[in-house]
């Protein structure tokens, strides 16, 4: 009987001694498996380009959102800009992947000499109307009321309801004014954002006039979209949005003799559609 019983002990530590090994090794070659995925992943997140990376935004928004009528500041998506970054009076606000991006390419043309800055960001729809109410009351109240004063503001301005500011995907960089842009520091400006502001997905909207932009908005060198953002939002503004929406301020009316939707928040740059 004792014998049999330190054979059988015996056995059980021979058994042991030949599984241990191997089962350690088994352990330390799926621990080494699942802290080489965390890091690949981790380091395949930091690669990505905002470009590529749209099937992970969220951008299923509703009519309200498109419009411009919430409050940005307590959205959720929206980030508060640092100082740092704009000379906006004030508080300027993004969606955040915008930002993110924005600051990402902001640091790469820093390296190059280049400085960006965001003087103007999101605006909701009270914002919108604010300006466009100040220009139709007094900056062009000499200019008959209705299309032709509606038209006069459009140049540069648009009416509530119809900005692509109200998404918090849009931004004006450094002066909104086009001679700025035409020399100096204001040149070498344009010029990097047109050779690598695509690299971070942003898109010069409102490019010169010509056959493939024959309508909206003239030429806006300082304006520059979000496109892994604004290009599925006004895929949903073409859909959800009718001209019956685009009410509530001074000069409405003119918005279906413009066809204010066709020509203007349609009238982009091709390259940002």
């Amino acid at each position: 009987m004792r014998k049999t019983y330190y054979l059988y002990i015996t056995l059980l530590l021979a058994a042991c001694s030949t599984n241990a090994p191997q089962n350690a090794a088994e352990t330390t070659r799926q621990d080494t498996t699942v802290q080489s995925n965390v890091n690949v992943d981790t380091a395949s997140e930091r690669a990505v380009s905002p470009k590529k990376n749209t099937e992970k935004l969220n951008t299923l928004v509703d009519k309200n959102y498109l419009l411009g009528k919430f409050n940005f500041h307590q959205h959720a998506d929206f980030v508060k800009v640092e100082a740092a970054h704009t000379s906006k009076y004030g508080e300027a606000y993004l969606r955040k992947e915008a930002y993110q991006a924005f600051k990402e390419m902001a640091a790469a043309a820093e390296k190059e000499g280049v400085k960006l800055t965001i003087i103007s960001a999101a605006r909701n729809f009270d914002k919108q109307k604010e300006i466009w109410e100040n220009k139709w009351k007094a900056k062009y109240a000499d200019v008959p009321e209705g299309k032709e004063r509606a038209e006069a503001i459009l140049k540069f301005s648009s009416m509530p309801s119809t900005s692509r500011h109200h998404w918090g995907t849009d931004m004006d960089f450094n002066s909104l004014e086009d001679a700025f842009f035409q020399k100096g520091e204001g040149k070498k400006i344009h010029e990097w954002l047109l050779k690598n502001g695509a690299n971070y997905g942003f898109c010069n909207v409102y490019s010169a006039k010509d056959a493939s932009r024959p309508n909206g908005y003239n030429e806006e060198k300082w304006h520059w979209s979000y496109l892994p953002l604004s290009k599925p939002f006004l895929a949903q503004y073409k859909e959800k949005i009718t001209l019956a929406d685009i009410t509530g301020f001074e000069g409405a009316d003119s918005k279906t003799e413009l066809s204010v939707i066709k020509n203007y928040v349609e009238g982009i740059n091709p390259s940002c559609q």
